[in-house]
């Protein structure tokens, strides 16, 4: 390879020092003065040189030397016979969030272990280093709980799945199932450290838990329905079987989180909080005695008393609650994290309160919602986000940008759910080229984003980056559209057709 090295994400300052040559010896070493992640590559024909900031800025220094190295770099194997000239380059980079990350939900489609381990590398190449897992919700549980055998034995497996969204309605009629034990997420983990990629578990509650209620009845408001007759959810959308405001309940899931917590070191442990419905609260003796009992207001403040309770259990030992915004609802815990998803709103009004937050709104960064108007797109959901809609997304809003609260914006997710997502390869699809947009997003410095220089992008990954994810193996959605193997005709999907709004108005 030769020329321009076409890198992604984008560094900050890369200086062209004249000729080219082989990549010779390789030396590393530590300067704290770099600051945490950075790094500054030194490619001449004395050699290599990388120094970073701490271990994982010389990762992703190397990781930076790979692109630059060519092809053979991202394949499994080498297959030239001649050495690669690589530019010299002076390189100087450092990462503008420390939380750059990438939500896999393996609950709503479970992927086997060895594609976990297949996107923790797919992220350190794109230097991403958050992997969010979705671990739990209604339609299946991934996570062994030694003292709670049918969480996996009945609550891993659901009959049938439905395909698609919308009418007609449409089944898969096999059964679909899976999860990992401890020992597989323990690899997963230590897999994720050595290429600095840290994995923040996901177990959902108090809404999304119809798989646990599955498994034990009693978690359930059996005051309301008979929870005996609940099993693993085999569709999709809002449910309205969450759990009971118990002490029972609270003692159930401090169990869990204490297996959880052995599993991921973790500092952040992820607790959902989301979408849970309140109707069986309203109509539960038991919930409504809970509030009186609580001094509460309403069944609000009743989910903020389950979230306030696991952050408190949480911070005694030395871990720090994150929740998706709805933990906003009835007032925040006092050390929670908020991962905002509906739009900006809870994100900013979070940072206002001294909260730290994680930027991840539906409206710009779920991978899951289709990439293109076309009818060829498969199974198409929610709103468009095309690649460049993407890479024009802007984490920090203008209502908060050039605060102080800016600062508590501790960076950004791209989402992916998986209802539709039924494997690998559609994965694949939905994720890239996508993700590597969004990583230039999570790490470079941007300008604004209507002075961003997508030409300058797509015209990267047209020279290097998508031959990069086929050398890598990745089935990604092509420019020009969908390969016919990758399209699902006659799956029904769910369109938002009200426009979506921008960044713009944040």
């Amino acid at each position: 390879m030769t020329g321009e090295p076409n890198l992604i994400p984008a560094p900050r300052r890369l200086v062209r020092t004249g000729g080219e040559g082989p990549v010779g010896e390789v030396r590393t070493s530590v300067d704290p003065a770099l600051g945490p992640e950075a790094y500054r590559l030194t490619v001449s024909a004395d050699g290599v040189e990388i120094v970073g900031g701490d271990d994982a800025g010389i990762h992703w220094g190397s990781q930076t030397l790979r692109q630059m190295r060519g092809l053979d770099a991202f394949r499994r194997a080498a297959i030239g016979s001649e050495p690669v000239n690589v530019p010299y380059v002076v390189v100087e980079d450092a990462p503008r969030f420390a939380w750059r990350g990438f939500m896999l939900d393996v609950a709503r489609h479970f992927l086997p272990k060895d594609g976990v381990l297949r996107y923790i590398d797919l992220l350190a190449a794109h230097k991403l280093n958050v992997l969010h897992l979705h671990l739990t919700d209604d339609q299946g549980w991934r996570i062994e709980i030694e003292r709670y055998p049918r969480l996996t034995e009945v609550g891993a497996w659901r009959p049938r799945t439905r395909m698609g969204w919308g009418e007609p309605v449409m089944w898969d009629e096999r059964p679909h199932g899976g999860f990992y034990s401890q020992d597989d997420l323990r690899e997963i983990v230590a897999y994720a450290a050595e290429r600095h990629v840290t994995v923040v578990p996901e177990v959902d509650l108090p809404g999304h838990s119809q798989a646990a209620i599955a498994a034990y009845p009693e978690l359930g408001n059996s005051d309301v329905i008979d929870t005996s007759a609940l099993g693993v959810k085999t569709d999709w959308g809002i449910n309205p079987n969450v759990l009971a405001p118990t002490e029972a309940m609270l003692r159930f899931y401090e169990g869990v989180l204490e297996e959880v917590l052995d599993i991921f070191p973790s500092r952040f442990v992820h607790i959902g909080g989301d979408e849970c419905v309140k109707d069986q609260w309203r109509a539960s003796p038991t919930a409504q005695e809970r509030i009186r009992e609580l001094g509460l207001k309403d069944e609000n403040e009743l989910q903020s008393w389950i979230i306030r309770h696991f952050d408190r259990w949480l911070a005694e030992r030395g871990r720090r609650l994150v929740g998706w915004d709805e933990i906003l609802e009835g007032g925040l815990a006092e050390g929670a994290t908020v991962t905002c998803w509906r739009w900006y709103r809870g994100g900013i009004a979070a940072a206002k309160a001294g909260h730290d937050v994680v930027m991840c709104p539906q409206q710009e960064v779920y991978l899951d919602h289709v990439q293109a108007p076309g009818p060829d797109e498969p199974v198409p959901f929610g709103w468009v986000h095309t690649l460049e809609d993407v890479y024009r997304f802007e984490p920090v809003p203008p209502s908060l940008a050039g605060t102080p609260e800016a600062s508590h914006v501790i960076g950004t997710q791209a989402n992916l759910w998986t209802e539709v997502v039924e494997d690998l390869g559609r994965l694949d699809y939905q994720a890239f080229p996508r993700l590597a947009a969004f990583a230039e997003v999570a790490w470079s410095q941007l300008p604004a984003p209507d002075e961003r220089d997508f030409e300058d992008f797509d015209r990267r990954m047209n020279a290097a980056h998508y031959a990069r994810l086929d050398a890598l193996g990745v089935g990604y959605r092509p420019p020009s559209g969908p390969h016919p193997w990758q399209q699902r005709p006659g799956v029904p999907g769910r369109m938002h057709h009200k426009p979506r709004k921008t960044w713009r108005g944040a």
